[in-house]
């Protein structure tokens, strides 16, 4: 996080918090303050000028999040970052990927 985040950060804190507390009444345990953060930086306000926004924006902003959205962005950048391969060898991968060759040889 930039120095600018992180300062903002800590003004908004309450109400992150408080976002928190209500993701964890619905049931979403493991949520946590920075996940709330992050969301809000990389997805939220990707496309706004962050500097221009008024405080109270930006804690309406956050107290908008719904938990349906957050777990949507969640899920989506856990595909992204996964390495579904990793735990292939050679071999193995390049059975899954040239499955005809394989079968000739039979």
């Amino acid at each position: 996080m930039t120095l600018q985040f992180e300062q903002l950060f800590i003004q908004v804190l309450p109400a992150v918090e408080s976002k928190k507390n209500e993701f964890h009444l619905y049931g979403y345990t493991t949520v946590t303050e920075e996940e709330i953060w992050t969301y809000c930086i990389r997805k939220k306000w990707r496309k706004k000028d962050v500097d221009s926004m008024k405080l109270h924006e930006i804690v309406n902003s956050i107290l908008q999040v719904t938990p349906a959205e957050f777990m949507t962005y969640t899920q989506i950048e856990e595909q992204r970052g996964s390495d579904w391969f990793s735990d292939l060898n050679s071999e193995e991968l390049q059975i899954l990927l040239s499955p005809q060759k394989q079968e000739n040889k039979l």
